[in-house]
């Protein structure tokens, strides 16, 4: 017999979908500022609701069932649906407002005061919260705690970071495209030589640990040439790499998107932005589709259409 949704206590979905992401009772509890046995006990309720073990103990933690499994979006949406409702509220009376945002950085950085006095002035009482987007962002908007990601993709036909392989419950839109450059110190030694291929390659590289790789799609075009590059140092973000590129001592070189060049210029780097130097079909690969992605769920959400709006105005054309 189907039972009412009145015989569950509502609250006890939040605990559900707490478990699934931690995969622990601890670690829940600490989430949820409860202690463990309070979560045992709320396990307890659901189990004997959903009339399923809902989770198995092993060696790496708590292992959902195939209906567990089976409830992880479904909760998600729960979850999503409900803050939509104090969204709407919150519209109108913006007080407790939260905005919470995933974006590749400095390219947030370079106009995020402009977009924080909108965001004040729009909804005084508000509050951002903004993270770096990393390999788990995309799950984060999948799971609502992230409302709006803008980051760049790939265009290389063999990359992971495709627009055409997000999920088919994402959307996306693209705001503007770049090329990435190499970024030199004004005194390194590649500059007194003829920039091709054979300089560029020389040089020790500063890489990015993106999406849990430090390389992208540059060194999948250098391997079908036959070439690679010397990885020597990789760092967490692309302000790192420039400034690391910019101290003295050392000749290595990073590769950044171009509108880093000006982030370096409002920072006073002394940098020297050069294209990569492979011929216009390579390049083209290399080509970064830079994009706002958010979950179909919210395609109504005025929130989040607004900060759609108000991101697409400020940010809609390269930044040179």
């Amino acid at each position: 017999m189907k039972k009412p949704i009145s015989s569950l206590d509502l609250n006890l979905l939040l605990t559900l979908q707490l478990l699934l992401q931690e995969r622990s009772v601890t670690k829940a509890a600490k989430r949820m500022n409860v202690t463990p046995s309070a979560v045992s006990k709320s396990l307890a309720k659901l189990r004997d609701w959903f009339e399923d073990p809902l989770f198995v103990k092993t060696p790496l933690g708590l292992l959902p069932t195939p209906l567990t499994v089976s409830l992880e979006q479904d909760l998600a949406d729960w979850m999503q649906i409900g803050n939509q409702i104090l969204d709407k509220f919150h519209h109108d009376s913006p007080g407790g407002l939260k905005f919470e945002m995933a974006a590749e950085t400095p390219l947030m950085l370079i106009r995020f005061n402009t977009l924080l006095e909108q965001v004040n002035q729009r909804y005084p009482q508000a509050t951002v919260k903004m993270r770096q987007w990393d390999y788990d962002s995309l799950d984060a908007i999948t799971r609502g705690e992230v409302d709006l990601g803008f980051t760049g993709r790939e265009t290389h036909p063999r990359s992971r970071e495709l627009l055409k392989l997000m999920p088919w419950f994402i959307d996306y839109e693209i705001l503007f495209s770049d090329r990435p450059c190499v970024y030199l110190r004004e005194d390194h030694p590649a500059l007194q030589e003829t920039w091709d291929l054979d300089t560029f390659l020389r040089y020790p590289h500063i890489s990015i640990y993106w999406e849990r790789s430090d390389t992208w799609a540059l060194d999948e075009v250098l391997r079908e040439m036959g070439r690679e590059r010397n990885i020597a140092m990789s760092l967490p973000g692309f302000e790192q790499s420039m400034f690391m590129a910019a101290q003295p001592g050392h000749n290595y070189i990073a590769t950044a998107p171009h509108y880093c060049h000006h982030y370096n210029q409002l920072h006073q780097r002394k940098l020297i932005a050069l294209p990569i130097p492979v011929d216009e079909a390579q390049a083209e690969k290399l080509t970064v589709p830079f994009t706002l992605i958010w979950h179909k769920r919210n395609s109504h959400n005025p929130k989040i259409l607004w900060l759609r709006e108000t991101i697409k105005a400020l940010y809609g054309s390269p930044l040179s």
